[in-house]
């Protein structure tokens, strides 16, 4: 699996969105809560978008910045679910209040990956 973040590998259907919001579950590890849903479709990679609330970082800029981290850390970090058989629609929703590092993010987001590993392969 390369290290790279690439086009196929972005949530953008609105379809599959609302679906992951109205049928998904979600687990939650500050400063993250990451809701996840099973593809039906033969996806041959996770699909995976970030969030940054408007409520917690009123300016874009602060918000740009947190989900530029966010999805740094995930690319670094999504080898964790390399041998997972099925694939994943996964939203990352910051929590937080203040703004974290890349390091700090970086360990969070690992945290957060490996927990639903282990709660999927429990499943």
């Amino acid at each position: 699996m390369k290290q790279t973040l690439g086009k196929t590998e972005k949530l953008k259907s609105k379809i599959v969105i609302s679906t992951l919001f109205e049928e998904g579950r979600s687990i939650k590890s500050f400063p993250f809560k990451l809701v996840y849903l099973r593809l039906t479709n033969n996806a041959t990679q996770h699909q995976v978008a970030f969030s940054v609330p408007k409520r917690s970082f009123r300016l874009a800029v602060d918000r740009n910045r947190l989900k530029r981290l966010m999805r740094e850390a995930y690319r670094k970090n999504k080898t964790i679910l390399a041998e997972e058989e099925h694939r994943y629609a996964l939203m990352f929703i910051y929590l937080g209040r203040k703004k974290f590092s890349l390091p700090e993010l970086d360990k969070s987001i690992q945290k957060i990956l490996t927990k639903f590993r282990e709660q999927e392969q429990t499943e």
